[in-house]
């Protein structure tokens, strides 16, 4: 079934109720600085590669040798990102969607259109939705898709210039697809700290969670078959999601990271922009020996579900070497769920993007989560 223009525009969409494990994650840090300062700090970790080890207040190691124990760590990376990226928002942001429609185009096999949805009270995103027009499942999977830095989302759903089109080509195989614009990039200008944000990084993660919201009320989704994908900005900002939602079940990441300690030296500037975190030059000096947060963790904060990386070895962004020490130090925490597999990783020849070999490889992986049939 596709949704009409009219049922579409006039959905309220409040979002369903969260699973009780993800609401969990998220009620653990409501929005405000108040409600973070009065949860006991998370300690720091000198090693960020070290994973299975998590410490007490006093700063004593113990090491992680099972799930639970891992959970003590999980729960300090997330609380680390919040440092640096400012608090995630809480329950109480989480508005009615009011999903608007701005234009419809009917393509040969989908329907293409740009809608905006409130994100929170202040603000709303814009985005392309794309839904197949004869989908094979009553509920079919469905795929977040995170832009690069070029240009505004419509590039990835197949408008403008030649780019990486995974919004459309994930939505030719069958997956209902969203592109939202990311923080300061395409048509969504609004700038993080005018609406209650520390960082556009984590303006993005909400923004995309509210995505993932608005993929869940429709009725041509199956809720429990959702992933991302991304490139570059993209890529980085799939990791960052998928670490605090984990309603999304796959993780893809093209050209998108690697330690902070090896990006460009070691110079973190390029982190320091309004549209990522610019707590990382005004709080941390841009010294990557003193981020609560890396890579590494970020990583393992997904396991155990799957992960396909794209990391070419002659990108000019991030070094391929950090990104397999990275996926190396994160594979301990899949081996603690039995998961090594459900990382895959694809080291080609190229620089820095993600092209059309490497997107029908990441499909194929995506394919065998989410479809059923593919497995």
């Amino acid at each position: 079934m596709t949704i009409s223009n009219q049922e579409l525009h006039s959905m309220n969409l409040t979002p369903p109720r969260l699973p009780f494990h993800f609401t969990a994650c998220v009620m653990g840090f409501l929005l405000g600085h108040a409600s973070l300062a009065a949860a006991d700090p998370a300690p720091f970790y000198p090693d960020k590669m070290k994973l299975l080890v998590w410490r007490d207040g006093q700063g004593t190691e113990h090491p992680v040798s099972n799930t639970q124990d891992w959970q003590r760590r999980r729960d300090h990376i997330l609380q680390n990102m919040q440092q640096v990226m400012g608090p995630l928002p809480g329950a109480d942001s989480r508005v009615p969607l009011d999903v608007q429609v701005l234009e419809t185009e009917t393509l040969p096999t989908l329907t293409r259109k740009k809608i905006t949805y409130a994100a929170a009270k202040n603000f709303r995103v814009p985005a392309y939705l794309l839904v197949p027009h004869h989908l094979k499942e009553a509920s079919a999977p469905a795929m977040l898709c995170l832009q690069g830095t070029g240009g505004g989302r419509g590039r990835t759903a197949g408008l403008g210039a030649d780019y990486p089109r995974y919004t459309l080509e994930l939505a030719e195989r069958g997956y209902v697809t969203i592109a939202p614009d990311y923080t300061l990039l395409g048509d969504n200008q609004i700038d993080p700290s005018t609406v209650g944000f520390a960082s556009g990084t984590m303006m993005g993660i909400w923004s995309h969670m509210r995505a993932v919201d608005l993929l869940e009320a429709l009725p041509e989704v199956d809720k429990n078959r959702i992933g991302c994908v991304g490139v570059s900005l993209g890529g980085h900002n799939s990791l960052f999601v998928g670490a605090f939602d984990t309603r999304l079940k796959v993780m893809v990441t093209s050209s998108g990271f690697d330690s902070f300690h090896d990006y460009m030296g070691g110079n973190l500037t390029g982190w320091c922009q309004p549209r990522y975190m610019m707590r990382i030059q005004d709080v941390y000096g841009k010294d990557p020996n003193k981020m609560p947060f890396d890579f590494p963790e970020v990583i393992a904060a997904l396991a155990p579900r799957p992960l396909y990386v794209h990391a070419p070895i002659s990108d000019s962004n991030f070094r391929v070497e950090s990104v397999k020490r990275c996926l190396t130090a994160a594979a301990g925490v899949y081996r603690l769920f039995g998961a090594e597999d459900r990382i895959l990783a694809d080291y080609p020849e190229g620089g820095h993007g993600f092209p059309p070999e490497a997107r029908e490889l990441a499909y194929r992986f995506i394919d065998g989560v989410l479809k059923p049939a593919a497995r």
